[in-house]
């Protein structure tokens, strides 16, 4: 049976790293014990001495793989409202082949960093033959969007549970039926994903990723007025709210499902607090060089700790960032908000993208019976007990 040493082990159960400890698998990468070294004296030529550290595979909470092929298509620092008219305008510049190619680059990208699960959006079916291959372990969240307009609620519905129907999971994989964003979706739409049998396990939605998000809502102005002009959709029905956006997500979506809120870059602590005493399952997912890519803004994360948020990590696209890997996203997070300790980020990348996506019996943590993956990370920072830049990671199993 393999047995892995490193200076520290990362379980993502224990608040502490386990030093002078060795990781048993079998040969399949299932868990079977945490030992002290003093207890394998007598296998220590079976032992695999590993530099750096070992943590659990990593869980992509958020992605959308099917933009991989528009890699280097949208200059950063537009804005979202900006972004999202170029994904719009030019997502079809690359020709279906091209599509497919740059789709299995970006889960090899994702599997050799160390990513074993993805929560993955789908609006299209093109990410489906690769999906098909069980490489990875995904929760596809297939999105519908009437984009405010009531009357196209039923319709819209019918084409995302088109898409949703052609998706055939392999075992262990999961598949739901979620809202995009509370600027794109009617109250109409949010009624039939909340009572559709298919909505899934967890849900997911893209929320207060851009200020003009919030504009939209408390005053019926911003980015957002003249994006819907620009497609010639009316407004003339859509009154402000004069609340946040999070309201929108409360008043239209499931309590006590788990739902994974997506970007939260301009979530204030009231926001947190309100969604928090609403819901005890929601898992606020962070994409950081996304929010750099797009609006030159991070979340303040100790906003979600002072309320005791549960976070993961997702990379958003490869039209929003310029990789995908799990590890960048610390690294980051690590650069520009460092009070946040790396034993808290490595359990929002592994064990809490886990619980998120419902993969939490089999992934995100060293517990005995588990198969979540080993990665070495490396070269790490002991003495600091932090990333490096030039910190790698490493999939052993």
């Amino acid at each position: 049976m393999p047995l892995f040493h490193a200076s520290l082990i990362y379980t993502s159960e224990h608040p502490d790293p386990l030093e002078g400890h060795v990781l048993e698998t079998d040969d399949k990468g299932k868990i079977l014990n945490i030992l002290p070294l003093e207890r394998v004296e007598d296998r220590k030529t079976q032992i695999q001495f590993i530099e750096g550290i070992l943590v659990p595979g990593f869980v992509n909470a958020h992605c959308h793989l099917e933009l991989s092929h528009m890699k280097n298509m949208i200059p950063t620092g537009t804005g979202l409202v900006e972004f999202i008219k170029n994904i719009v305008r030019r997502r079809k510049e690359v020709d279906r082949q091209g599509i497919l190619e740059a789709i299995a680059a970006g889960e090899q990208e994702m599997i050799a960093g160390g990513i074993v699960a993805v929560g993955d959006i789908s609006n299209v079916e093109d990410t489906f033959y690769q999906k098909s291959r069980g490489l990875l372990r995904y929760h596809s969240f297939v999105e519908a969007f009437d984009l405010l307009q009531d009357e196209k609620a039923e319709a819209e519905m019918a084409r995302a549970y088109e898409v949703w129907s052609k998706l055939h999971c392999p075992p262990g994989h999961k598949k739901s039926l979620v809202p995009h964003a509370p600027y794109s979706v009617s109250s109409s739409l949010f009624e039939l994903l909340r009572t559709h049998p298919h909505e899934g396990e967890s849900i997911s939605i893209h929320h207060q990723e851009t200020h003009a998000e919030n504009h939209f809502f408390l005053e019926k102005s911003g980015a957002l007025i003249d994006f819907y002009q620009t497609l010639g959709v009316s407004l003339e029905a859509f009154e402000a709210t004069r609340a946040p956006s999070s309201l929108q997500v409360i008043q239209n979506m499931s309590a006590g499902r788990r739902t994974l809120l997506v970007h939260n870059t301009i979530s204030t602590p009231r926001d947190i607090r309100s969604v928090e005493e609403w819901n005890e399952e929601v898992y606020w997912v962070t994409c950081p060089n996304a929010n750099l890519y797009i609006e030159n803004q991070l979340p303040r994360y100790l906003h979600f700790i002072e309320h005791g948020a549960k976070m993961c990590v997702g990379t958003d696209s490869l039209a929003s960032n310029w990789q995908l890997s799990i590890l960048e996203e610390l690294k980051t997070i690590q650069h520009y908000q460092s009070y946040l300790t790396f034993d808290r980020l490595i359990r929002w990348a592994t064990l809490n993208g886990a619980l998120a996506l419902g993969f939490e019996k089999d992934l995100g943590s060293f517990s005995p019976g588990k198969t979540p993956g080993v990665v070495q990370i490396h070269p790490f920072d002991l003495s600091r007990r932090q990333l490096m830049p030039g910190s790698r990671a490493n999939r052993l199993i």
